[in-house]
């Protein structure tokens, strides 16, 4: 089993790379090499990070019709890397292997596969290819920096992601400025992020009305992208668009489109067969991930430092949530958890139908620390809410609410559903979090004792769930004898995370420098 180690990041380095400005990347030349701050894009020359690491010797032979391109060399604190640039478009399977001092660039957008339409066995596809892009564990892959298009990684409909790292090797996707040492603990929106589609039902319909009979005549676009937007949606609750397990995303959130930006992880149209586990966003400068749609099963997502929501659930989404945790920067974040269903896609008049399917957010085992500003939760048009097992901070502000409504948004909706079981409250009451106390039951206003903005302490481990929401909502569940995310019993957090001054996890890794395996 690999291990890794981590430079301690001390206040006279922080001191002097506070005035460092990220170098915008050039494509790679044929005229020789083209320097570029401390990256060397062309032949491959080297020059001395300071750190322990060395530069692979070149780029591997990914074995396919599909090549990777030398770009040089990039330096940093823990030592210079080989870069190979990605394709724009990987039209076969292919696996990017893990190397030491070897790191991936996304140079503009990345595609895997091309949109292979709503239904599973679609005629109508451009290609008819099905495309798998596997991920070693350990591989580190970044986002070019101040490129007009942004940096950013779309998995199509049809094609799926395999990035499934391991415990002690995660894999990282992260920014230029993370490798080159210049980030700092308010440091966001270097790149895009990573989008997942698939063919999963949706409710707000681009093409097509509302309430499709058949959910394929009812598609999406993803937000914050300007050209050649990809559609998600379908009629397969079970689609599969791959494994993302023990990955971390840093410093995304790239604004592509005037007014909307991506997230660190976009989750569009995305069905239960797909495995989303192990998951951790840092400092996201929108949401830490959004679900618009699909069927999506998750399990121990990590946000830490999102700007926007911690957690953004939409658009029909039937999420089931297991072991969340959500810690804002405090004057930053907005809401822990927004959960939203649209009213209607093209209707018009006074009463307005509810679009179909109806959102709906389980979630069980989670702890959300909010920020002084928004919301704790937002239960926002005809969404619905069962929150069980859990966890809720919210510090004094004037609008210490935990809970926030807008049952009266849209008129002739139908209003959100919120029901809370076994669920400490550590903020004001208002109507409807009362409403909300009053749909579940065991619900406690306690002053929280957790440790570091995350771990049990004495209250959270006294207070004992009657409720089990692997029997009560789904088997995707499981029975825990605790509420909260984390027990100090099981730090399922510990040694895959990286730590921050946000949020320290004892993993040994800073969230500004990669890991280095021995």
């Amino acid at each position: 089993m690999k291990k890794f180690s981590t430079t301690l990041f001390l206040g006279c380095c922080a001191l002097a790379l506070a005035g460092c400005d990220a170098q915008d990347l050039g494509s790679p030349g044929s005229n020789g090499d083209i320097n570029t701050g401390d990256i060397t894009i062309g032949g491959g020359g080297s020059s001395s990070g300071g750190g322990t690491v060395e530069p692979a010797a070149g780029c591997p032979d990914l074995g396919t019709s599909q090549s990777l391109t030398n770009s040089g060399t990039i330096s940093g604190p823990m030592g210079s890397y080989r870069v190979c640039t990605l394709p724009t478009v990987f039209t076969e399977s292919t696996e990017l292997p893990y190397e030491a001092g070897l790191v991936y660039r996304m140079n503009g957008r990345v595609d895997v596969g091309v949109d292979d339409g709503p239904t599973a066995d679609n005629t109508d596809s451009v290609t008819g290819t099905k495309v798998d892009l596997k991920i070693a564990p350990g591989v580190v892959l970044f986002g070019d920096e101040g490129v007009s298009s942004g940096s950013y990684l779309i998995v199509n409909r049809g094609s799926r992601l395999l990035a499934d790292g391991e415990a002690d090797m995660p894999i990282i996707f992260t920014a230029e400025s993370d490798l080159k040492g210049d980030v700092l603990a308010d440091t966001s929106a270097k790149w895009g992020g990573v989008v997942l589609l698939g063919r999963a039902p949706v409710a707000d319909c681009y093409v097509g009305g509302i309430n499709q009979a058949d959910q394929t005549g009812c598609e999406m676009r993803v937000e914050g992208i300007a050209n050649d937007i990809p559609f998600f949606g379908g009629d397969t609750e079970d689609d599969d668009s791959g494994v993302m397990r023990y990955v971390q995303i840093r410093y995304s959130g790239y604004t592509l489109d005037l007014g909307s930006e991506l997230q660190s992880l976009t989750l569009g149209g995305v069905g239960s067969g797909t495995t989303i586990d192990y998951i951790q966003s840092y400092n996201s400068s929108d949401d830490g991930v959004e679900f618009f749609g699909g069927h999506p099963q998750v399990s121990h997502f990590v946000v830490v430092g999102a700007e926007d929501d911690s957690f953004d659930v939409d658009s029909g989404a039937q999420l089931n949530l297991n072991f969340a945790l959500a810690v804002q920067r405090d004057g930053v974040g907005d809401k822990a958890l927004e959960n939203d269903s649209p009213a209607d896609d093209k209707g018009t008049g006074t009463t307005i139908p509810n679009a179909l399917p109806r959102t709906l957010t389980q979630v069980s085992n989670f702890t959300f620390w909010g920020a002084s500003t928004g919301k704790a939760i937002e239960a926002r048009g005809a969404g619905d809410i069962t929150l069980a097992n859990g966890v809720v901070y919210k510090p004094s502000t004037s609008d210490q609410y935990c809970v926030n409504d807008h049952e009266d948004e849209v008129a002739g909706q139908q209003a959100a559903q919120v029901a809370f079981y076994s669920v400490e409250l550590d903020c004001a009451e208002n109507p409807f979090t009362t409403t909300a106390v009053a749909n579940g039951s065991d619900n406690q206003f306690l002053v929280n004792t957790l440790t570091g903005s995350y771990l049990n302490g004495d209250n959270e481990n006294t207070f004992t769930p009657i409720y089990d929401a692997a029997s009560a909502l789904s088997s995707f569940f499981s029975t825990e004898t605790y509420i909260g995310a984390v027990s100090s019993n099981l730090k399922w957090t510990q040694g895959w995370t990286c730590d921050s001054s946000v949020v320290d996890f004892d993993s040994g890794v800073s969230c500004d420098r990669l890991p280095v395996y021995n």
